[in-house]
């Protein structure tokens, strides 16, 4: 039943999913678009998506597949979707919650010790690795297009963006507008 395997990938997505959204980009993928409940242009709308509304992306994702897979496996009323969204979100979150749950007064109460610190400094590196085979995983043919001119325009937006971060204190919200209308200048 597709609700079982909903269950099976997003515990799998829970419990192994370090690091935040970005870093449990490629975790999710493997997960989701493999098995086929979604397809890679999906994927990469849903990341897209789950960057512009509120909350953690490993979340809004969940909510989104929870809610689209039973639908696409043939369940026709929205009501299995609802409950797909709801079993898929409630999932991703509790393995991060009982870990937090048990472990915190464990890590406040050791956070000075050498083990607990080595722990922290090996973990550090692995995220900003995961986070960069994220940012891989996305750079493919539906994101920056296929064409030679969209790969270059999608290039020069990406640069432009990474820079508008790194050189000013603009607002990221305010780039990812400005992303939107030059995309609707550009493409339109």
């Amino acid at each position: 039943m597709i609700y079982l395997r909903l269950i099976w990938s997003y515990l799998k997505i829970g419990l192994f999913g370090f690091g935040g959204g970005y870093a449990m980009l490629s975790l999710i993928q493997r997960e989701i678009v493999a098995p086929g409940w979604i397809t890679e242009k999906m994927f990469t709308d849903i990341v897209a998506i789950s960057q512009m509304t509120p909350g953690p992306i490993g979340i809004n994702s969940a909510t989104y597949i929870g809610y689209s897979a039973p639908i696409q496996a043939g369940f026709d009323s929205i009501w299995w979707g609802l409950l797909g969204s709801i079993i898929c979100t409630f999932v991703v979150v509790l393995p991060s919650f009982l870990l937090v749950a048990y472990t915190s007064h464990l890590i406040h109460r050791h956070k000075d010790s050498l083990a607990v610190r080595g722990i922290f400094k090996g973990l550090r590196p692995v995220v900003i690795g995961l986070i960069a085979s994220a940012a891989l995983l996305l750079m493919n043919g539906e994101n920056f297009g296929t064409s030679p001119k969209e790969i270059i325009i999608s290039c020069c937006l990406a640069l432009g963006a990474l820079l508008t971060v790194l050189l000013t204190k603009i607002h990221p919200i305010l780039i990812i507008i400005a992303a939107g209308l030059a995309g609707l200048v550009i493409y339109y």
